[in-house]
């Protein structure tokens, strides 16, 4: 394997606390110097004077349709899409066909990784089929090697259920992400229940249906003293709820995309499926709220929620799947709408997006310490590009910053010091 010297970039690694201008050497796939004038005869050098080099970020949610929806993404064109976006490791989401619920499936799943441009880490189903009544052997998905578990796409209803899941993943290290969501205040509801809804006479979804599964599961936490990770919040009152229960100690941490942070329900005026996700973008109070929870530390992780569907599932506006791409965008989103207004800190926006990612998820990456594996992204963060769907690289279009423009370019990624994504000229 080459041996790659970037030359000048910015090292901005907040696991430590750097950041400052100097060299970065990767040799047999690891980070071996940084800092500083580095001298090495045998390595190819990069000019990267005016970028940032940073820990690859690490989404932890990702839905990579693979297996039974391979039309929409699979694996190998996930994790293109991946290192695209300056994504060198996720998580993917179990609702599969078949689901991600036995040791063969995921076994089967993990193989097909191999060669990716991404490192794939799986979270197992807690209930088989996601049906949220019988559970899965837990200690079996650990062993094939599912780093997580979630029925995410649905909430497990049943609250003792759940609690057992808890235990049972807490027992075997396994990371709890949950889907907050109570399914009767939500059913028939196509985008948030408000103003929008009401000016198209849509049936909404109400900010209390998310709020409801989010109270659930911190009461949970709370009772049992046993962690949860809370995904896609979008709501006011989920940040409060959340921001609350971590001034009492509770063991819970928390996600939240870019589209809750950058986008309202406004934009679902223009009739678009490509707007529509569930949760649903929120209302102007709710997207202030995220991200206040981002620059307070109530949001531990900015996730994508990927979740790619074909041109032709979303040309009905109303009966298009609920799902929005985002692997792609997802930095220059943060730069974009956190950093350049002053919210995040470029270091905080790398810390939720890679560095926080890795110590939860309990896997290697968020660091640029010499001697780790080489997953870095080295990005633009002054220059500025309008997202074009059809130049993204996955297999679906479905992109919720579709023609707009967004600061922050992914230029080269690196996964254990293979360039698995560069910039075309």
């Amino acid at each position: 394997m080459e041996k790659l010297l970037l030359r000048g970039a910015r090292i901005l690694d907040p696991s430590h606390g750097t950041d400052e201008t100097g060299d970065l050497l990767v040799c047999d796939g690891q980070i071996e110097r940084i800092g500083g004038a580095v001298a090495c005869e045998d390595a190819r050098v990069i000019d990267a004077s005016g970028l940032v080099a940073a820990p690859g970020l690490i989404d932890l949610h990702v839905h990579l349709r693979d297996p039974g929806f391979t039309e929409k993404e699979d694996v190998l064109s996930g994790c293109r899409a991946a290192a695209a976006g300056g994504v060198t490791s996720l998580l993917c989401m179990p609702n599969t066909r078949p689901a991600l619920d036995n040791a063969e499936t995921v076994s089967s799943l993990l193989q097909r990784t191999e060669g990716a441009d991404a490192r794939v880490y799986a979270a197992g189903a807690i209930t088989k089929g996601l049906s949220g009544a019988e559970p899965t052997d837990l200690r079996k998905l650990r062993e094939t090697g599912a780093r997580a578990v979630s029925d995410d796409g649905r909430p497990v209803a049943d609250s003792a259920l759940m609690a057992r899941a808890m235990q049972g993943a807490a027992e075997l290290g396994l990371f709890v992400t949950s889907h907050c969501e109570d399914l009767s205040l939500a059913a028939g509801g196509k985008l948030n229940e408000g103003e929008v809804s009401r000016a198209l006479g849509v049936p909404g979804i109400p900010a209390a249906a998310e709020d409801c599964g989010t109270a659930r599961e911190l009461s949970l936490a709370e009772a049992y003293r046993l962690p949860v990770h809370i995904c896609h919040v979008s709501t006011k009152t989920s940040v409060g709820m959340i921001r609350d229960a971590k001034r009492r100690g509770v063991p819970v941490t928390c996600e939240t995309a870019p589209h809750y942070f950058a986008l309202t329900e406004r934009e679902l005026l223009r009739r678009d499926a490509d707007y529509r996700m569930n949760p649903p973008l929120r209302a102007e109070e709710d997207r202030a709220a995220v991200a206040e929870g981002l620059r307070d530390g109530t949001i531990d992780v900015i996730a994508t929620d990927h979740a790619p569907h074909t041109p032709e599932e979303k040309t009905d506006f109303l009966a298009a799947p609920s799902g929005v791409i985002g692997m792609e965008t997802s930095l220059a989103a943060g730069v974009t709408f956190l950093v350049l207004p002053g919210i995040l800190t470029l270091a905080q926006l790398i810390g939720l997006m890679s560095c926080t990612p890795a110590r939860l998820l309990g896997v290697p990456g968020g660091t640029l310490a010499p001697g780790s594996p080489a997953d870095l992204v080295l990005f633009d963060p002054n220059e500025t590009w309008t997202v074009e769907p059809a130049k993204l690289h996955g297999k679906s279009r479905n992109a919720v910053f579709k023609g707009m423009k967004l600061t922050g370019r992914v230029r080269m990624t690196l996964l254990s010091g293979k360039i698995v994504y560069q910039q075309e000229e």
